[in-house]
């Protein structure tokens, strides 16, 4: 998909210097792909404390009755 956008020319030299990207376009594609990890990463700490568990669990004496 084509899209046309102004993006600033100073972060996208800085940009392309840090990841050491020889175009516009690689930059642009690693920052979407980071963004999309991190969002993902996000989604799953959310997760963090809805599910139930036992504290008293021993999951070793489970192991080793099956």
């Amino acid at each position: 998909m084509e899209t046309n956008i102004e993006i600033v020319n100073s972060l996208i030299q800085e940009a392309l210097e840090l990841g050491g990207h020889i175009s516009r376009r690689a930059v642009i594609e690693e920052a979407l792909k980071e963004y999309v990890q991190r969002r993902k990463q996000l989604k799953v700490l959310e997760l963090f404390g809805t599910i139930e568990y036992e504290d008293n669990d021993d999951h070793q004496q489970q192991r080793q009755r099956e």
